[in-house]
């Protein structure tokens, strides 16, 4: 059960401590291309791995088509390295999907394949892009990974295989290419070793050093320290989830 520790007055930040879980929890996280995960979501896969948590990466495309010089057949080999070599680093069970860059098709055969990998993995929380964003590919992703977490907890959904799962909270991550409507709602501290081993980690990837063109671990190393100033922690990873979710019941005023 969350303990909830207040704040002073003048602040309006709810800090929750989670408490250790009996069983090892298991965290999906989906990224259109490999490195959105585990740049947006990876400080909190690296914290959670050290604490028991069970963590799979699902990167439905390799990101093939973005570099500046190599063919999308020679960028797909490397970022398949890459993203092996970083999962490992993290301690995560990672998986590739069979689109292309530029190319997820936002249809059923999509939902119904991300659904059947939610009830092999079973997982209790989802990391997935924000709903809004300029990458169609992204946008696309956050719509799959909706719907898809209703088929996997019906029962008799037609191309969807494996035994029902329910109960799966779903988290949006923040990325500065998804930031159109986002709201920082749920911060989650990253101790010191565990961001340490994040950055790292995602340090593997060429494009995530900058090399092509965006400083990518600059920006978010920098944007975990303000994420972590506003939650009083050395660092934090903020995540927004679904409007119905911000809701407070009381029986009384505290």
């Amino acid at each position: 059960m969350a303990r909830l520790i207040m704040m002073p007055a003048a602040c309006c930040i709810m800090s929750v401590a989670l408490a250790a879980q009996p069983v090892p929890r298991t965290i999906l996280a989906i990224g259109a291309h490999a490195g959105d995960a585990e740049l947006t979501m990876g400080p909190l896969l690296a914290a959670e791995r050290a604490r028991g948590s069970r963590v799979v990466i699902l990167d439905l495309t390799l990101g093939e088509r973005g570099h500046p010089t190599l063919s999308a057949e020679q960028y797909a080999v490397q970022k398949r390295r890459e993203a092996t070599q970083v999962a490992a680093a993290i301690g995560a069970e990672l998986e590739i999907g069979p689109w292309h860059d530029a190319e997820i098709p936002n249809d059923e055969a999509t939902r119904h394949w991300v659904a059947t990998v939610i009830r092999r993995t079973r997982p209790t929380l989802v990391l997935t892009h924000w709903k809004e964003s300029m990458h169609r590919d992204h946008s696309a992703t956050s719509a799959i990974v909706r719907d898809a977490v209703l088929l996997a907890a019906l029962p008799d959904v037609a191309g969807v295989e494996g035994t029902p799962h329910r109960g799966v909270a779903v988290w949006y991550a923040e990325n500065w290419e998804d930031a159109t409507g986002f709201t920082p709602y749920v911060y989650v501290g990253i101790d010191s070793a565990s961001w340490s081993r994040w950055r790292s980690a995602v340090s593997t990837f060429e494009f995530a050093r900058g090399e092509t063109g965006f400083p990518y671990v600059e920006y978010y190393d920098a944007l975990g320290r303000v994420r972590g100033i506003e939650a009083r922690k050395q660092h934090a990873v903020a995540f927004d989830i679904e409007p119905a979710g911000k809701r407070r019941v009381l029986d009384a005023v505290p």
